[in-house]
């Protein structure tokens, strides 16, 4: 039987409380998209690219089979509030 594969990429955007400038600094706005790119692989999607600006954060990510869109922006952006 013929197997289908496929791949689902997400760009998630989302801003900071307030769009407050909270990563004007670049080396904690590296060590934050990191963070978020680790906190992907945990949940079994693959970062692809992650940047953004002072007030705001791209992520460019696969979606895991097992997750729905829903669940992965609710986590990551759980886990970035911290």
């Amino acid at each position: 039987m013929p197997q289908s594969i496929a791949r689902v990429l997400i760009h998630t955007v989302f801003s900071t409380k307030g769009r407050e400038s909270a990563f004007h600094d670049p080396a904690f706005r590296s060590e934050v998209q990191a963070y978020l790119g680790g906190c992907a692989k945990t949940l079994d999607c693959l970062p692809i690219q992650i940047g953004g600006v002072a007030d705001h954060v791209h992520l460019l990510t696969t979606l895991s089979r097992t997750l729905a869109i829903a669940e992965f922006v609710k986590e990551i952006k759980r886990v970035s509030t911290n």
